[in-house]
């Protein structure tokens, strides 16, 4: 299986199946992918009814390959497109926790001062930042238990 293989299958273990929560500024989503998203990829009947293999091609295109995901070691690229997925600032997050100029922009700069350093500390200053901009959302009180359950248990997977 390939990084995103492993990837895609541990972050269904964080998203699940068919949501439209009127909390959820993301709206109605099915495996993770909001309509929009599902539409802009060419994706026209029901949410309900998405399939997981179209939400993989989704995820691969939009939260996967844009990130270079492919380039770092795989316990930071899970936590890159897991981020990416659920939304965000992980560029912003992972430059911060790389120590590099915050550009917005994942590029050989980015992805060699990530490579340098031990892929656990990346991944714990990565989380550290991504908590800190969640538990800063208005949402937060409505999907605050659910965020935390999922940081928790990206950091179980991390030390697995």
């Amino acid at each position: 299986m390939s990084s995103f293989d492993d990837a895609f299958v541990a972050l269904m273990g964080n998203e699940g199946g068919y949501s439209n929560n009127p909390a959820d500024p993301g709206g109605e989503t099915m495996w993770g992918i909001t309509a929009r998203v599902a539409r802009a990829n060419g994706y026209a009947g029901e949410m309900r009814m998405l399939p997981q293999s179209t939400a993989k091609q989704i995820a691969k295109m939009v939260y996967w390959n844009p990130y270079y995901c492919d380039q770092f070691d795989s316990r930071v690229a899970f936590e890159v497109f897991d981020a990416a997925y659920n939304g965000g600032r992980p560029v912003t997050w992972l430059q911060t926790a790389a120590g590099v100029k915050v550009d917005g922009n994942i590029g050989p700069v980015t992805i060699a001062a990530v490579n340098a350093v031990d892929p656990r500390q990346i991944v714990m200053r990565f989380l550290a930042y991504r908590l800190r901009y969640l538990g800063d959302l208005s949402t937060w009180p409505a999907f605050g238990h659910g965020w935390a359950n999922r940081i928790a248990n990206n950091l179980l997977k991390g030390a697995a």
